[in-house]
């Protein structure tokens, strides 16, 4: 990934570590879709399980979790996140990001490091305060960056990309080990890192590409209550708020792009996993194993 690569800011939070309540309250502005996890410590926290595949199977419920980053000293000890039963946390973001805010794990799980950007240490996801002190000129460099643009790059990336393929295969063997799981996976905003392993867990378990889709365009609601506060902020300062929108939400468009990067470089799903992921046909049959009833 080029050194300038364009990472989503950390998402604002109350001074104890949790995620900035939505604007009416907690909970107001999103709705449960089924797949909705309700903490008041870990954003964005959904059970990717429930979905019906082709073949008439349902992903099973309770084997992967998805989420925003664990950045609450609460979550140690939170009874929902507990009650999940936890034991593996898979870390998808950079080193920089990861040393900025450590994972807070829950009791009884181990983290795992998956970097599936490998961003060099000068690029760490936004920092908010920079947003907020000038406005203008980080709405000039992003103007001239193109957000939208380098989203598309990084979900190619995503897709193609070294890091990428080692971080995802490294998720995938963690979901398929029955001793691994159950599995939370995360990123820092849990939706575009976080969005393609979940593609990539629901293809494999057999979904289709409408459930897939409706799967990563479930988020927005979140995530844009999430990032609310800082867009407020953003223009109270001067800021224009639209410059910043294609960095925090996820698009139909940036799935299109790394869709169509795995049927130009691989030339089918199967081939993705086990070319481009390096998974045996072993690993691919327990990770279906896993996620299917």
């Amino acid at each position: 990934m080029d050194d300038d690569v364009t990472l989503p800011p950390h998402p604002p939070a109350t001074v104890s570590g949790e995620p900035a309540p939505a604007p009416g309250g907690p909970g107001a502005a999103v709705a449960d879709d089924g797949h909705v996890i309700a903490s008041a410590h870990l954003a964005n926290l959904r059970d990717i399980g429930g979905r019906p595949t082709a073949d008439g199977r349902i992903v099973r419920r309770g084997v992967a979790y998805r989420s925003a980053e664990l950045r609450s000293p609460a979550i140690a000890h939170d009874p929902v996140i507990a009650g999940l039963g936890l034991r593996t946390v898979v870390d998808l973001r950079t080193q920089a990001e990861a040393e900025a805010v450590p994972d807070v794990l829950p009791a009884g799980t181990r983290g795992v490091r998956a970097d599936v950007l490998a961003a060099g240490p000068q690029t760490p996801a936004a920092d908010l305060s920079s947003l907020l002190r000038r406005p203008e000129q980080v709405a000039a460099a992003l103007a001239a960056l193109d957000p939208a643009s380098r989203m598309r790059e990084t979900y190619v990336d995503l897709v193609i990309g070294d890091a990428a393929r080692e971080g995802y295969a490294a998720l995938l063997r963690e979901v398929a080990d029955p001793a691994a799981g159950p599995v939370l996976y995360h990123c820092t905003a849990g939706k575009d890192r976080t969005g393609w392993g979940t593609t990539v867990l629901l293809l494999a378990a057999g979904v289709d590409e409408a459930g897939v889709r409706e799967e990563y365009l479930a988020v927005n609601p979140t995530v844009r209550a999430m990032y609310e506060p800082l867009l407020r902020q953003f223009a109270a300062v001067g800021g224009d708020p639209a410059i910043l929108v294609p960095l925090l939400e996820v698009r139909e468009e940036y799935l299109d792009v790394a869709l169509g990067a795995l049927k130009e470089h691989f030339g089918s799903f199967d081939v993705y996993l086990r070319d481009g992921l390096g998974l045996t046909d072993d690993e691919v049959g327990a990770l279906h194993a896993s996620l299917t009833d």
